[in-house]
């Protein structure tokens, strides 16, 4: 008996003995194909050898794999890993889950702000509860400002240990009151007619000092980020380096406070912008039980947290999520790796490679392999939140992480995926609609240390799978 199937271009064509072959699941059903020629060729030309690479193409509703190769490896995922979060989140927590951070006083005229984990507390968010205290009488604080994060049991986080950056946003460890996201906003104006930078503090913050070193030179803006060089000097954000005006206004995010100064410098310029007064001292503590709640701030809905992590892939968003799995409290990160296996086992898959660390992908441990992925995928597709996580993912050549990519081709607007990206790893995992209107899971993972120029190859494959009919 000889099996052939039919590519868009070329032909395999698989005899009674390949039967005999690793890579077929059983000799009943008919074989997955091996990678398209036009795959192959680019990761040839981008130097990465097929033994780094793992990709599934699967059907949505088919219990064989079209596309299968090398995909039981283990792999690090990158951000891909988010699906495997947000994924248990909508399921376990639910898609109107919401969080809460509440505001309370005692008899000694402190008051408490106790975190729930709240992975969406931004400025307005933050004003919003404040302008609630000043609404409900409360103007004069005569004691502290006692912050309780005790939702929350993590180890000590370095945030320049991933890749020495410890003043980017996405390196901000997890807190149960996490405030803005732990970071500032800068805004860069160029002023051609001096061949100047001015730079101006966007996030409200008592004596934020700027020490504006910043150079206007007349070049392409590129990746004007990595022409800067950003510092804390003795308390002051310390900018220089170089500026194109070509680059136009740009925000420039930074982490460049502890988390306790953080919120004190955004508390004490808004309560007094509110018309308060606050001498006090800001410092770490517990909700006493004699304390009256005042007033809370509740959270935007986790389907709406979801859409942001994954469409502009929020790394510290999905690490609060993460810990917000945990079943107990204070959660841990234990925690909440156990309830996520325990739920994937739930849920019949088997993750056997699956190595959990924070849940992000911003990590140099987490693992999962692309028949993992498809397995998630699949699985995803069939539950009850199957709109909220693929509503999710970003669009290809429309929004999120892919709105320049793959414009103007057959998968543009046909193509739901989540992106992933370290420095010797590439991913891409999602769902594709072919020109047949049929879906597919299509999971493509890169380890390697060539793997920022893996691009072509996978954007290929989207391809591929778009024009099939």
């Amino acid at each position: 008996m000889i099996r052939i199937i039919h590519w868009r271009r070329g032909l395999s064509v698989f005899g009674r003995a390949a039967c005999l072959g690793v890579f077929l699941l059983y000799c009943g059903a008919a074989p997955a194909a091996e990678l398209p020629p036009e795959v192959l060729a680019a990761l040839k030309d981008a130097g990465i050898a097929t033994r780094n690479v793992s990709v599934l193409v699967q059907g949505v509703d088919s219990p064989q794999p079209l596309i299968r190769h090398n995909a039981r490896q283990p792999m690090n995922p990158a951000s891909v890993m988010k699906l495997v979060t947000t994924y248990a989140a909508l399921d376990l927590l639910g898609p109107a889950h919401t969080w809460k951070t509440e505001a309370f006083a005692d008899e000694a005229g402190n008051l408490y702000l106790r975190g729930s984990g709240d992975p969406r507390l931004g400025l307005e968010q933050f004003w919003l509860l404040l302008r609630q205290l000043r609404l409900r009488g409360v103007g004069d604080i005569a004691g502290d400002l006692v912050l309780d994060r005790s939702a929350f049991n993590v180890p000590p986080h370095d945030p320049g240990e991933f890749d020495h950056e410890p003043l980017r946003p996405y390196n901000a460890g997890p807190d149960a009151l996490l405030v803005n996201l732990k970071s500032i906003r800068l805004t860069l104006v160029p002023e051609t007619g001096r061949k100047a930078v001015t730079v101006i503090a966007d996030t409200p913050g008592d004596d934020v000092r700027i020490n504006n070193r910043l150079q206007a030179v007349d070049e392409a803006c590129g990746d004007w980020r990595e022409k800067l060089r950003v510092a804390v000097v003795d308390g002051a954000v310390e900018l220089s380096g170089i500026f194109p005006p070509a680059c136009g206004e740009k925000a420039l995010h930074l982490s460049p406070w502890s988390a306790d100064e953080q919120v004190e410098r955004l508390f004490r310029t808004l309560w007094r912008e509110l018309g308060g007064h606050f001498s006090g001292r800001v410092r770490a503590g517990v909700v006493p039980q004699n304390a009256r709640l005042v007033t809370a701030q509740e959270s935007p809905t986790l389907a709406e947290i979801v859409r942001e992590v994954n469409k502009y892939s929020n790394n510290v968003m999905a690490r609060q999520i993460f810990l917000s799995l945990d079943t107990e409290r204070p959660a841990t990160p234990d925690g909440a790796r156990r309830r996520v296996r325990a739920w994937s086992s739930g849920k019949g898959l088997a993750l056997p490679e699956l190595v959990l660390d924070n849940g992000s992908g911003l990590s140099r441990s987490e693992r999962i392999s692309a028949d993992g992925l498809g397995q998630l995928l699949r699985a995803a597709w069939e539950s009850p939140v199957m709109a909220e996580l693929v509503s999710s993912l970003p669009v290809a050549g429309v929004d999120g992480t892919l709105k320049k990519r793959l414009n103007g081709s057959t998968a543009t607007g046909r193509a739901h995926l989540k992106t992933g990206y370290l420095e010797g790893v590439r991913a891409i995992a999602g769902y594709v609609l072919d020109n047949s209107n049929h879906r597919w899971v299509v999971v493509f993972l890169i380890n390697d240390p060539r793997s920022r120029l893996g691009k072509p190859a996978m954007d290929a494959l989207l391809r591929w799978v778009a024009e099939r009919r």
